[in-house]
């Protein structure tokens, strides 16, 4: 049995990862999708004002394309203790099996802010969502840039997510239409 231990991103952790790693390779999480249903009070929002990020919903047959990394045995601990730090609000470690790009199934780590956690927000007309995603503003910076930077990096890595997508273009209608 192999000691590694991989981390799976599937939101920020794409385009800035913050973790030393070995290496890193696009994967697969089946059974999930990532969908703009948790509240952000201490990166892309406020306690008085959340802004939205991204969680992962078990959904039967679906599949979740992220970036996974190879991090050393040695530096886990600090891994870990970084990670819970930045995934304090409302996410939990996961236990999962991802499919690496070369076809090897790996078991991995991930954070999930599962439903009822104090910052969910669930499933909304996706217009709300965009909404909410365009005018919200926290300590990290405007929620929209999380989004658009999600967006850029799954095309760079020739991903397609409908929910991503589609929240892009209706973020951008909204700031068109705020000029």
């Amino acid at each position: 049995m192999s000691n590694d231990i991989w981390i799976f991103g599937y939101g920020s952790l794409i385009w800035r990862p913050d973790i030393e790693f070995q290496k890193k390779s696009i994967a697969t999480l089946n059974g999930y999708v990532r969908r703009f249903w948790q509240g952000s009070h201490d990166h892309r929002g406020t306690p008085e004002a959340p802004g939205r990020v991204v969680t992962l919903i078990e959904q039967p047959n679906a599949q979740c394309i992220g970036m996974a990394y190879l991090v050393d045995p040695a530096l886990i601990q600090a891994t870990y203790e970084n990670l819970d730090y930045r995934e304090k609000n409302g996410y939990e470690r996961y236990d999962v099996k991802l499919t690496l790009e070369n076809g090897d199934a790996v078991p991995a780590l991930t954070y999930i802010a599962p439903p009822g956690n104090f910052a969910y927000l669930g499933d909304a007309p996706i217009r709300d969502i965009a909404q909410q995603i365009t005018v919200s503003h926290g300590p990290s910076g405007a929620n929209k840039d999380y989004l658009l930077e999600l967006a850029q990096i799954l095309r760079q890595m020739n991903i397609h997510d409908d929910h991503i997508f589609e929240l892009e273009s209706l973020v951008l209608a909204n700031l068109g239409s705020t000029k």
